[in-house]
């Protein structure tokens, strides 16, 4: 089975961590950014992929514990440009929010707080254009 083909079978049969994580990333929760699923790159399909921020997030289950092969996997994924992310399927599930926010500060920096008028923040303080 060629790389596409196998990539279209993994589509049809996501885990029910990869689903979740999918629906949000799907839903454009993240700021509108764009992400792909069981994506083919070089020699091995990816779980998510953002191309723009160069970033991979792999949803791993217990097969995936330290293995050389995702080690040799994820050096060349890194020769490549890309930072991957994993996470657990079980963070996946239970702390969906957590892991989405580690994902959209990858993708687009940390997150920073809203300004605070209380504090003086994000107000003109200058009193110029009263």
């Amino acid at each position: 089975m060629d790389s596409r083909n196998f990539a279209k079978s993994l589509r049809r049969n996501m885990t029910d961590a990869e689903q979740l994580l999918w629906r949000h990333l799907r839903a454009h929760r993240l700021n509108g950014e764009k992400f792909r699923r069981q994506q083919p790159l070089g020699p091995y399909i990816v779980d998510f992929i953002h191309f723009d921020a160069r970033l991979i997030v792999e949803a791993d289950g217990g097969q995936h514990n330290g293995s050389i092969r995702d080690q040799n996997r994820d050096a060349w994924l890194e020769q490549q440009g890309f930072k991957i992310l994993r996470f657990w399927n079980n963070d996946i599930l239970n702390n969906t929010d957590a892991v989405l926010t580690v994902i959209f500060e990858a993708v687009s920096g940390p997150l920073s707080p809203s300004p605070s008028p209380a504090r003086g923040e994000g107000s003109n303080t200058t009193g110029q254009g009263d």
